[in-house]
């Protein structure tokens, strides 16, 4: 049976933002589903052009030692790679191969990953782009499985909000540099913000209650309140600069490690 908590957050995952061949493996709709994170990349394909050199980063040559951290450091990677695709930057994808499997074998899920890390790369070859999203839509999904058959479902939520808070990053850099009412309309997502809140809140109290996670639910909560559109109003450039700031904030504070 689960908790109030996780019913809360099962409840609360946006219906566009689960993946339909997600909700037909062994996961299903439950406690343990989070929003695909290719879901919440098809946003972004009305953002064009994206700012990849404004926004790019890296992560540390070491990887993190508390799996939360390696957790929330996938999200991003599994979002740089829908960028990278996204922007045709093919000779990127061996690099992010090799960083998911690494990754990917540190969480206990290397197998999984191993094989589509492979199929990543042939796909390049061929310059396929939507079996490249394919594979990097699987490889959330499989690893998911993993944690949860391993017992570290609150990991596969942080998967999710990492590649999410990636996702918003670049969708308000994008929309501030070329703004349009139409487009600031997109990054209004308290439904996304509030299941995000809840989905903190319900991890185990060693994750939930670090510093960092405390203050990533704060803001988080205040974000909900920046993207609500009163009724007959628009977003303005001034609120898609504020949003702005909470998702740097936000990017800070995920990639904070445990020391």
């Amino acid at each position: 049976m689960c908790s109030a908590q996780e019913g809360k957050r099962k409840g609360n995952v946006p219906e566009d933002l689960l993946d339909d061949e997600h909700v037909r493996t062994e996961l299903g709709v439950n406690e343990f589903t989070a929003p695909s994170i290719a879901k919440l990349f098809d946003t972004l394909k009305f953002l064009m052009p994206l700012p990849l050199m404004e926004t790019e980063r890296e992560l540390g040559v070491r990887m993190p030692l508390d799996r939360a951290d390696l957790a929330i450091e996938l999200g991003f990677l599994i979002a740089d790679g829908f960028l990278i695709v996204q922007a045709g930057q093919m000779d990127k994808v061996e690099g992010m191969a090799t960083d998911l499997t690494r990754y990917g074998k540190a969480l206990g899920a290397g197998d999984r990953i191993n094989r589509h890390a492979a199929s990543l790369l042939e796909s390049a070859k061929k310059q396929d782009v939507e079996q490249l999203k394919k594979e990097l839509a699987a490889t959330q999904k499989d690893v998911e499985i993993e944690l949860v058959s391993l017992r570290d479902a609150d990991l596969a939520h942080l998967i999710s909000l990492g590649g999410w808070i990636r996702a918003l990053e670049v969708a308000t850099v994008a929309v501030d540099k070329q703004f349009s009412p139409e487009r600031a309309t997109k990054l209004m997502r308290e439904d996304i913000a509030d299941y995000y809140t809840d989905s903190v809140a319900g991890l185990e109290p060693r994750i939930s209650e670090r510093p960092n996670y405390l203050a990533l639910r704060d803001v988080l909560a205040g974000l909900r309140s920046e993207m609500v559109i009163p009724k007959g109003s628009e977003p303005t450039p001034k609120k898609v600069k504020e949003i702005k700031e909470q998702a740097e904030k936000l990017v800070a504070l995920a990639l904070q490690r445990q020391k």
